[in-house]
């Protein structure tokens, strides 16, 4: 079966520092997969190399099997690749509803639009209850509501997320994942990276340890919870 992503040997630079090195990862059709690490380990850049936001030096970044080299970002989002970036970077000075309007800006379906902005109000009551109020009047776990919504209006078959826990209230961080539990059960695919390791393990299918650009651990989430090593380096436990 063709991955719904494929990296292959992917190395990205960022001048003379070599932010992934040969890195290879696959993604399955309705897999949520966890990128793990510490600052620095290429996490981010992943992510920014999948949407495009920054070049492959070499290696591939495949789509349904085709390679995206050359492929510009908007076209990513055509294609179905989602990114929520890491610290919200909601329009502060729009209301919620504009903010979600604007995710879904290269569609033309406004049945379906209409239909997936309630659906971004179901999953998360809070916005719904604010929609009028500008963005930037939201708490900060409100704001993390609305980039994940924001990015799912572009309607998605892969969502990719950059630290949606971020300096959340550990309530926020529970409604955040649950969140995200909830559309890994309808189906979505995402590729999750995320500090708090702990809460990604428990909803994600697989994880994936980087660190200084390579793979240095993956495999099934319920395992990576249970290895004694991986508690100690990454979720705070040294017994």
């Amino acid at each position: 079966m063709t991955p719904l992503l494929e990296l292959r040997r992917l190395t990205v630079r960022y001048g003379p520092l070599t932010a992934l090195r040969g890195l290879d990862l696959q993604l399955q059709e309705g897999e949520l997969v966890t990128l793990l690490g510490a600052n620095g380990a290429g996490k981010s850049t992943t992510l920014r190399a999948i949407s495009r936001l920054v070049g492959a030096a070499a290696g591939q970044v495949l789509w349904r099997g085709v390679d995206l080299a050359g492929v510009p970002t908007h076209r990513t989002v055509r294609l179905g690749i989602g990114h929520c970036p890491e610290g919200r970077r909601v329009l502060a000075r729009q209301t919620v509803a504009t903010n979600l309007e604007l995710g879904a800006w290269l569609r033309r379906d406004r049945a379906g639009i209409a239909a997936d902005l309630e659906r971004c109000y179901s999953l998360f009551p809070r916005l719904a209850e604010r929609r009028r109020q500008l963005a930037g009047h939201l708490s900060g776990g409100e704001q993390q509501m609305l980039a994940i919504a924001r990015a799912l209006m572009g309607r998605p078959s892969l969502l990719l997320l950059d630290e949606p826990s971020l300096g959340l209230a550990p309530k926020l961080v529970a409604e955040v994942m649950a969140a995200l539990a909830a559309l890994h059960r309808e189906g979505l695919s995402m590729l999750l990276v995320e500090q708090n390791a702990t809460a990604a393990l428990e909803i994600a299918d697989r994880g994936v340890v980087l660190e200084a650009g390579s793979i240095s651990l993956e495999g099934r989430a319920e395992s990576l919870l249970a290895d004694a090593g991986l508690r100690a380096s990454y979720l705070g436990d040294s017994s």
